[in-house]
């Protein structure tokens, strides 16, 4: 389970890397980053209006997300085919795991943008080496 703390912590680290960069890898930081960083609003958006599982492909969690519609969508079967308890049990337990999820928005995406920026950093450091070789 993601903790809070931790996942500031980590962010204030990465934070403190990025400064310390040269101009040059700070800007390209930044312009790698902007395509992929994601807003911890619109992941929340999506699990309140779409509790079947789109925001966990806002974040690249591709398993999830079929695992959610996917037992999301055995649940509306079952129910269709009145058979209440199965479709409800499944639907619901989506359900309450989708509101821990929503309640828990802001630091899931944060973290999901902690490890983007820690590849993006990676990265950047990798090529310097090769740079300064040439």
């Amino acid at each position: 389970m993601l903790k809070t703390a931790i996942v500031d912590e980590q962010e204030e680290q990465i934070r403190r890397q990025v400064r310390a960069l040269t101009d040059e890898q700070r800007q390209q930081f930044y312009n790698v980053s902007a395509g992929k960083i994601k807003d911890p609003d619109s992941y929340a958006t999506l699990n309140y209006i779409v509790i079947a599982g789109l925001h966990h492909f806002y974040i690249g969690k591709w398993g999830f997300g079929l695992l959610n519609i996917t037992i999301f969508t055995l649940g509306a079967i079952f129910l269709y085919l009145n058979n209440v308890e199965v479709g409800v049990t499944l639907i619901l337990g989506i359900v309450i795991f989708e509101l821990y999820e929503l309640m828990r928005s802001q630091v899931i995406v944060k973290h999901h943008n902690n490890q983007v920026s820690l590849e993006i950093l990676d990265e950047i450091l990798k090529q310097t080496p090769q740079s300064n070789s040439e």
